[in-house]
């Protein structure tokens, strides 16, 4: 399979499941390269629709084995779908074409460039989103794919400033990040997680130790970098494991309780703001976006950043390449970020209710989300609507769960968001959860159907509210309704 072929203008590449964030976006970034990009998936509209439109690539709202012409070079398929049931799929494989899996794909991408992964249990989006907004003010030449939209791509997940290096969120679910090829990696988070695939804490952790092994070691040449928060236990046993083993790779720690030059030395909220210092960037970097764990994230994307303007602005004697009007652009840059797609994304605001949702759907992510909200937003009353997203998940992490909302004022609570990838023959259930959160929280309520919900917190809803629908489950669509509700009531 000549895969270099496939990846150069001129080479024809087909989608299979293109509306997808990462297959759509990789789609984009192959799109402007000069590939020609076709492709398809089912008919349901998604925002990536209007992208796909725009770009003027041509998609089948069906999977037919008639859509698979000889003469592709390539064809990548989203892990959603199977050779079994995928009559495209099947179809490229009768006809011996040169076919991969998404991340596969964006691992032969990734060979393309100097790259960097973003990868962690929580935050990666927003630091991968976060890097590629400080890099565009750092003025370097990268290509940058997130999971999800950003504001600030304008509401895509990629951002196209160059050719020469490539910054991508890299997912750790069934080893997927392992086709990737890092010169450098963000390691935001270990703890348990996908307990589908990762039945130990100690067997997820063991995934990232391998990830790590992908980067190059000081005898190849120049060292990879592992840029890690020291805050976390996870990620600092990981970057323990390295140095241990004498890798000759970098370690850079970030954080509250790092060394070095991304030490966070102050973190202060006012006004809806939150204002921080670094030991190695002069002045202050501003925030409008809320929590300790975005203070983390903006660390993790500046170090991410300075190593990258080392190397391309950098004089080779020691010099690390920053001048002031660079770092004054990357300041702006930082303050002017205003998130992703369901990372404390704000719906808006009527009637004095603040509208947001956020993807948190682990018991640490949920905690932090929440601590930062009342931290950001002191004087609101907090109202959470939660939906946990698998069984194994919440059965295996239920006491955490239950202690996860200890900021909220009201904490409502739904049915669990079942996943088709996981088989679960135990007896947890969204009632489960909500008698193991009322033994520890005084105000929890439970709604079956999260639309369900509607009425009841039309009732309870009042100007000065914080409305936060929180999961990677559907309940999103009761806090969109409830914004169009009182949008409606207020004409």
């Amino acid at each position: 399979m000549d895969f270099n072929k496939a990846l150069q203008p001129g080479a024809k590449v087909y989608f299979i499941g293109i509306k997808g964030t990462g297959t759509c976006a990789l789609a984009e970034l192959m799109h402007n390269t000069g590939i020609t990009v076709s492709g398809s998936d089912r008919p349901e509209v998604f925002y990536t629709d209007s992208i796909l439109k725009e770009l003027g690539i041509p998609y089948h709202e069906s999977f037919e084995a008639e859509h698979i012409q000889p003469g592709l070079d390539l064809v990548i398929y989203s892990a959603a779908y199977s050779f079994e049931t995928n009559p495209e799929m099947a179809e490229a494989q009768r006809l011996s074409l040169s076919i991969l899996k998404y991340t596969d794909a964006l691992g032969y991408y990734s060979l393309g460039f100097d790259s960097s992964g973003v990868a962690g249990v929580h935050g990666k989006t927003t630091t991968t989103a976060m890097a590629g907004t400080l890099i565009r003010g750092a003025g370097l030449p990268a290509q940058i794919l997130v999971g999800s939209a950003v504001k600030g791509f304008n509401d895509r997940s990629t951002l196209n400033l160059g050719k020469k290096y490539f910054v991508a969120e890299t997912c750790e679910y069934r080893r997927h990040f392992l086709s990737f090829h890092p010169q450098r990696i963000i390691l935001t988070s270990v703890e348990s997680d996908h307990q589908d695939y990762y039945p130990t804490y100690e067997s997820i952790r063991d995934a990232f130790m391998e990830y790590g092994r992908l980067l190059p070691s000081a005898s190849t040449g120049e060292a990879g970098e592992l840029i890690y928060c020291a805050d976390d236990p996870g990620a600092a046993e990981v970057a323990a494991a390295f140095e241990k083993e004498g890798r000759g790779i970098t370690l850079v720690p970030y954080g509250f309780t790092a060394d070095g030059d991304y030490q966070i030395t102050s973190y202060q909220v006012s006004d809806e703001r939150a204002v921080m210092q670094v030991t190695g960037f002069p002045g202050e970097l501003r925030l409008r976006i809320p929590g300790r764990h975005e203070a983390l994230n903006a660390a993790a994307a500046l170090a991410l950043t300075s190593s990258l303007v080392k190397k391309e602005f950098g004089d080779g004697k020691g010099g690390d390449g920053w001048n002031e009007e660079r770092r004054e652009n990357v300041r702006r840059a930082l303050e002017d970020f205003r998130g992703s797609k369901r990372r404390s994304e704000i719906i808006g605001e009527v009637g004095g209710i603040l509208f947001m949702d956020d993807y948190g759907h682990h018991p640490t992510a949920v905690n932090t989300t929440l601590a930062g909200l009342k931290e950001f937003y002191p004087k609101r009353r907090l109202i959470v609507s939660f939906m946990s997203h698998t069984y194994t998940r919440t059965a295996s992490l239920l006491d955490e769960f239950a202690a996860s909302f200890e900021k909220a004022d009201m904490v409502i609570l739904h049915k669990i968001y079942g996943s088709a990838r996981e088989e679960y023959h135990g007896g947890v259930t969204g009632k489960t959860l909500f008698e193991k959160t009322k033994a520890q929280h005084d105000n929890v309520l439970y709604v079956e159907e999260p639309l369900e919900a509607m009425d009841l917190l039309k009732g309870i809803l009042k100007p000065g509210d914080l409305f936060v629908t929180m999961g990677a489950g559907d309940n999103w669509k009761l806090g969109s309704s409830l914004y169009e509700y009182y949008r409606g009531a207020g004409r």
